[in-house]
């Protein structure tokens, strides 16, 4: 692995970037669909395939149930202009269990029920699908946490893909206008942590930096060389596996000690955030051999 760098600015050209918007919202006819096609795309050269196949089956199975779901309603106005006066996130968090997210949770574990899986995933599916509302509720609120129990992780991904869905769904009718920045490293559209961040190569905001929420797909515009974790711009450094194009690097913080994965779209026009944050995973089993700890959420590389 190349050591870690000198502060100094990234390489990418940043004076192509004009005026990148503050926020770009999920478009969900096409977030899970392009997700499943870069998965298998990954998959035929990843020695993590059969797991990528299985995550590009599942993303299927989260493009499809919506075409049974109700259109999501526009926000309150009054709640958005509440929200942006007080930098806060406008989507509500509060789940009862009930109505439409009940729905997703039912068509998305009987759709996944059919896709090939390991022993441990399907059992962990029948788990979930049998779990009371009680007991989703409290798999929702520890995905909201961003904290997984070990002893259940397969369980809680398949409630976080549900709620992937419900999420990308309401942000996708939201004013990406109205949107402001609420706190270092959570996403202004739901509150929630990155999976990861991307340098991309958009038409007017070629060369910005975008955090990428891990619920709701929302990006917004980050500055670079500046940590997503704490917010720190001081000992920002980054680290690359050798030979990899340097299309995915590790930025690291001597101030929180954490560390996060940093996409170059611009590179790799094709680079999903989610699926090549799987496909990344010696990026991460490297890191385990440092100081750092990963920050961010990335559910589907819990487990390893």
């Amino acid at each position: 692995m190349k050591g870690k760098s000198a502060v100094l600015p990234d390489p990418t050209a940043i004076g192509d970037v004009s005026s990148p918007p503050f926020a770009r919202l999920p478009d969900c006819t096409l977030l899970f669909s392009a997700r499943s096609k870069r998965l298998r795309q990954l998959a035929e050269t990843s020695s993590l395939s059969p797991y990528l196949i299985f995550l590009a089956q599942l993303s299927e199975a989260q493009h499809d149930i919506q075409a049974a779901l109700p259109l999501p309603g526009r926000p309150d106005p009054d709640r958005i202009k509440r929200a942006r006066e007080f930098e806060m996130p406008p989507l509500d968090r509060e789940i009862d269990g009930g109505g439409t997210i009940s729905d997703i949770f039912d068509r998305l574990f009987a759709a996944a029920d059919t896709i090939e899986k390991p022993a441990a995933a399907a059992e962990a599916l029948a788990r979930v699908t049998k779990a009371d509302v009680r007991n989703r509720l409290a798999m929702v609120q520890n995905v909201f946490s961003s904290v997984l129990p070990a002893d259940a992780i397969a369980e809680h991904v398949f409630v976080w893909a549900a709620l992937q869905v419900q999420f990308a769904r309401l942000a996708s009718v939201l004013d990406a206008a109205m949107l402001v920045p609420v706190a270092d490293g959570l996403c202004p559209a739901c509150g929630s942590r990155p999976v990861s961040s991307m340098v991309v190569g958009w038409p007017g905001s070629h060369g910005a930096r975008f955090c990428s929420c891990s619920l709701c797909g929302t990006f917004w515009h980050y500055v670079r060389v500046k940590c997503t974790l704490c917010g720190s711009t001081k000992g920002i450094g980054y680290q690359e596996i050798e030979g990899q194009g340097g299309v995915v690097k590790a930025e690291t913080c001597d101030e929180c000690h954490g560390w996060s994965k940093i996409f170059y779209q611009d590179r790799e026009p094709g680079a999903d955030a989610v699926a090549d944050d799987v496909a990344s995973l010696s990026l991460d089993l490297l890191m385990r051999e440092g100081p750092y700890r990963r920050g961010g959420f990335a559910p589907l590389l819990a487990g390893f």
